[in-house]
């Protein structure tokens, strides 16, 4: 019996996961022998069969905890996985990984700051882990394979890493499974059901040296990520968001509880950031200009409550708002405006 056939016969037994599986294995000494005792029959030998065939087809991988292309993070964590399924670039596991995480229903200004702060990850050669959900997820994910070179990210899903869920992010999987990797604990074809969500969560926050929080509910499964990475000794950053609305109260609570080290941009992990430089260079623009951009944050203004601000009328700051659109440094969104 191969190695793989015995450690898959035990873990697609019903109700044996990472624990049971590695008690299993202490008490009978070898996974072969852990694998005999459970005396499988001949269906669930011809179904673990079949899912092998399967990866094996679909050019998926199998990577157990004894392998060195295993995660190093996520192979300190406490009945962690003992094998997981790689779909796309296996190296892509050997970099230093950051997790971004978030509501499904991010604003823009918060998807637009994930997006940035995922590139520049990228770019200093981290791989960018996220759960491949609508939203925050996204915004992650494509942040990084915008970055210049060779950047990467991988998608934890909570189904088999061929089942792509949602299924508006098809071409977003892909683009996945080209630069970077889909990987998953569950087995090749299976369809996801809500417990399963959590356990993608934990190895979300399992993978990673740091985890960034963008927005999220209280009681959101991004929130539930960011507690798996606080018990496991991560470094866990928050981005605070205005208090009034409900998708800051996750990270904000964070921080209030000093769980988690406020995220104020990409200045907080590379210094001198290339990004940052440039907005600040196109931030040095005429008086009038500034005083706009002043008045801005992640918050959509209305064009009536700026002009009230900096006193000046509606059609004054119209034309300078096109301009400052224009370089990039300001965007409209929601009915107003926020700084790009």
């Amino acid at each position: 019996m191969s190695d793989l056939l015995s450690k898959l016969l035990i873990l697609r037994t019903p109700r044996i996961g990472p624990a049971r599986y590695n008690e299993l294995v202490a008490r009978f000494g070898s996974v072969d022998a852990a694998a005999d005792s459970l005396r499988s029959d001949m269906a669930h030998v011809d179904m673990v069969r079949r899912e092998i065939d399967a990866a094996y087809k679909q050019g998926i991988q199998y990577i157990s905890d004894d392998d060195p292309r295993y995660p190093d993070m996520l192979r300190c964590v406490k009945n962690h996985p003992p094998l997981i399924t790689v779909r796309g670039n296996v190296d892509t596991l050997s970099r230093p990984i950051v997790s971004m995480v978030g509501t499904r229903h991010a604003t823009a200004a918060g998807m637009d700051f994930m997006a940035n702060m995922a590139n520049a990850f990228a770019s200093n050669r981290y791989a960018v882990a996220s759960g491949m959900a609508i939203g925050t997820d996204t915004a992650a994910h494509r942040g990084a394979l915008r970055a210049s070179g060779d950047g990467v990210t991988i998608a934890v899903v909570a189904g088999g890493v061929d089942y792509i869920w949602p299924v508006e992010n098809e071409s977003l999987y892909w683009e996945i499974v080209q630069r970077g990797c889909v990987i998953s604990e569950m087995p090749v074809g299976f369809t996801p059901i809500a417990t399963n969500f959590v356990q993608r969560n934990r190895i979300v926050a399992g993978i990673c040296k740091q985890l960034i929080l963008g927005e999220a509910d209280l009681k959101s499964g991004s929130m539930t990520t960011a507690r798996f990475a606080i018990e496991y000794g991560r470094d866990v950053f928050a981005v605070p968001s205005h208090p009034s609305d409900p998708r800051g109260a996750g990270p904000n609570s964070l921080i209030k509880t000093g769980l988690a080290t406020l995220c104020s941009g990409v200045g907080d992990f590379f210094a001198g950031d290339d990004l940052q430089s440039k907005k600040i260079k196109n931030e040095k623009k005429s008086d009038s200009e500034n005083s706009l951009v002043d008045a801005l944050g992640t918050i959509p203004v209305s064009e009536s409550v700026l002009a009230e601000v900096v006193k000046k009328s509606v059609s004054e700051i119209k034309s300078e708002l096109v301009v400052l659109e224009l370089q990039g440094i300001v965007r409209k969104v929601d009915g107003g405006y926020v700084r790009a």
